[in-house]
């Protein structure tokens, strides 16, 4: 019944997040977090390569991961326009096995949050220990719920030509307290001259984090000299009224 990241929840991104979009200025603080690297780096949860072309412009040995082959084929396309070749692999987060090990693997703008269960980010974080390097970093963000209103629905549409425009319908179905989860559907569709040609339907899962719970998690698999970043801002402490936070732990 529900496809994941599929062709048109592609298109939609690239529109609105295209290469070298910064979302609250993640791009210029993960350059910044990244300076002095020389080795390989991962992108887990790479997508259709906002992030990673970037990063391969400014020269550092990028490589990336997704689930999603739409997602990856939209990557490759983009990148072959640029010249560019990284090696991209299709596969799951909490269980893969790629051929190199990295020096820093990172999963920007709340990607991880994806994974929904505990055991998942376990799962994925045990992955991401086995393929550093000894020394190598982990950099990860988290996103809390924050205006999250359950019920609410939002319609958006995004003309593409005359002819042809994206719609997305947002829809609030669950805030979950105790298995700290939120749940929404995501409808995309496609309309040409009044008429729908093509649609999407997304069952959206977002899990959070207490900072001292993800903290405890990234010790349980090894990780150490943890550090917790507030909006972007290196060891700014978070608040209440917090969006994101950005881990670091090393191997």
């Amino acid at each position: 019944m529900f496809s994941y990241y599929g062709k048109l929840s592609t298109e939609l991104y690239n529109l609105t997040k295209p290469i070298g979009y910064s979302i609250g200025g993640d791009i210029e603080y993960y350059m910044e977090r990244l300076k002095g690297t020389n080795q390989k780096i991962l992108e887990a949860g790479v997508g259709s390569g906002r992030f990673l072309i970037p990063l391969l412009e400014q020269g550092y040995m990028v490589e990336g991961i997704d689930y999603s082959p739409a997602m990856l084929k939209s990557c490759r396309e983009q990148c072959d326009e640029r010249g560019l070749n990284p090696n991209l692999y299709e596969g799951n987060l909490r269980q893969f096995e790629l051929p190199h090990k990295y020096e820093v693997i990172v999963i920007p703008t709340g990607s991880f949050c994806l994974l929904e269960s505990f055991e998942d980010a376990k799962d994925a974080l045990d992955c991401f220990y086995k393929h550093l390097i000894p020394g190598g970093r982990v950099i990860i963000d988290l996103i809390f719920p924050v205006d999250w209103k359950t019920g609410e629905i939002s319609t958006v549409t995004y003309p593409t030509s005359n002819e042809e425009g994206l719609l997305l319908e947002s829809k609030s179905i669950e805030i979950n307290w105790i298995e700290q989860y939120t749940l929404s559907y995501l409808k995309y569709e496609k309309w040409r001259n009044g008429k729908r040609i093509d649609a999407e339907l997304q069952r959206f899962l977002l899990r959070w984090y207490g900072v001292e719970e993800f903290t405890l998690l990234l010790e349980k698999v090894g990780f150490s000299n943890i550090t917790c970043s507030a909006e972007y801002s290196y060891k700014k402490r978070p608040t209440k009224d917090t969006r994101i936070i950005t881990f670091e732990g090393v191997r």
